[in-house]
C-alpha cells in the first residue's frame, strides 16, 4: 500500500469567474509541485456560496482529475453542500 499525499488549498472571500483560470493553475501546480495524490480545499472562508463557487470547485476538481489526483472540500457551508447537492458534486465534501 502506498501512501497518499495531499495538498492543503484555502478558499476565501468572493470567487469570481475571472478567479477561476487562476484557481485551477494553482492548484494544479501545487499538487505537482508536491507529487501529491489528493487536495483538499478549505472553504469555510467562501462568500457567497454561490454558482460562480460552485464553477470553480467542479473546474479544480477537473484540474485535479487530468492530474490522476482527488479532491475533497473541508468545511463547507450547508449553502454551499446544497448547491452541490443541486448539480450532482456532493462527493466533494469532506465526510470527516
Amino acid at each position: 500500500m502506498t501512501a497518499t499525499q495531499t495538498v492543503v488549498v484555502r478558499i476565501s472571500g468572493r470567487v469570481s469567474r475571472d478567479d477561476v483560470p487562476r484557481l485551477c493553475e494553482e492548484l494544479g501546480a501545487e499538487l505537482l509541485r508536491a507529487g501529491a495524490t489528493e487536495a483538499i480545499c478549505e472553504v469555510g472562508g467562501l462568500a457567497p456560496a454561490d454558482l460562480t463557487a460552485v464553477d470553480a470547485l467542479a473546474r479544480m476538481r477537473l484540474t485535479a482529475r487530468r492530474l490522476g489526483c482527488g479532491i475533497r472540500l473541508r468545511d463547507a457551508s450547508p449553502e454551499l453542500l446544497a448547491l452541490l447537492d443541486l448539480i450532482g458534486l456532493t462527493g466533494l465534501a469532506d465526510p470527516g
